[in-house]
């Protein structure tokens, strides 16, 4: 215990135990509590170099960790009946509107409380079409459109689609996907405006090519730029910067901060 001295000033009284305890207004540091419970207190450095981060990246060159991220693979096979929530309703007005339902989509997949519809590449503008105009559906919105490269997969480029019924306040998903040699899926821009943009950036990043687009151009990258930057394949870094004749180095070649 502490006791004051006759200036304020504290004084250290020593413990029943023998160890001395704290001055008031000091910190207790990581030594004095392993002296205490006798056990050792591992460096930090140590600590950090002793695996890895959580992505699996060990500490060398690479410092984005992209090299050890492990993905869980899409579900193959379609999700058993009932689906659960509006998910059958909506399943069972889409096959009710369009004849081809059974031939256009894949599969159909439930997973994180999210309801996706797989569809043949050539067939995503007429399911998207019933989806915007049936009366039990009306899937109104195209709220975004992106791409996905899984480079283990034969049919390695995706595209994914989120659609909004703002009549019914529900959210679709619905995903294709197509090889890097035909590359080929129907536009939506017909159905959905907003798809304008969206998929001239897939196109860009992916290399996907949208039939049927106005004008399927460069988005980001330039006009003559030769080959398309967020495959998984592409190289990363090592690409010219336009200032001062600089040069961003690939990762493996690095300064390693860690």
């Amino acid at each position: 215990m502490t006791t004051p001295d006759a200036h304020g000033s504290t004084a250290i009284t020593p413990a029943s135990d023998g160890a001395p305890t704290a001055r008031s207004g000091s910190a207790v540091t990581p030594a004095d509590t392993a002296a205490r419970s006798g056990s050792a207190v591992t460096p930090a450095d140590t600590v950090a170099r002793s695996g890895s981060d959580m992505f699996g990246a060990t500490f060398g060159g690479d410092t984005s960790g992209f090299g050890g991220l492990v993905r869980r693979p899409p579900a193959a096979a379609s999700s058993p009946r009932p689906y659960g929530s509006w998910f059958d309703e909506v399943a069972d007005a889409l096959e009710e509107a369009y004849p081809g339902f059974s031939e256009a989509v894949t599969r159909v997949v439930v997973d994180r409380g999210e309801l996706t519809l797989h569809l043949l590449p050539e067939r995503v503008a007429e399911v998207c079409a019933v989806l915007r105009d049936a009366p039990d559906l009306r899937f109104e919105l195209l709220s975004s459109l992106s791409g996905v490269d899984y480079p283990s997969q034969p049919d390695r480029l995706h595209v994914v689609y989120h659609l909004t019924s703002m009549t019914y306040r529900r959210r679709l998903r619905l995903e294709t996907a197509v090889t890097v040699e035909q590359p080929f899926v129907s536009s939506v821009t017909a159905v959905y405006p907003t798809a304008d943009f969206h998929e001239r950036e897939t196109w860009d990043f992916f290399g996907v090519q949208f039939t049927g687009h106005p004008a399927l151009t460069r988005i980001f990258m330039p006009d003559d730029w030769q080959g398309h930057p967020q495959r998984k394949d592409y190289p990363l870094g090592g690409v010219p910067v336009e200032y001062k004749g600089a040069q961003i180095p690939p990762p493996d070649e690095r300064r390693a901060y860690a």
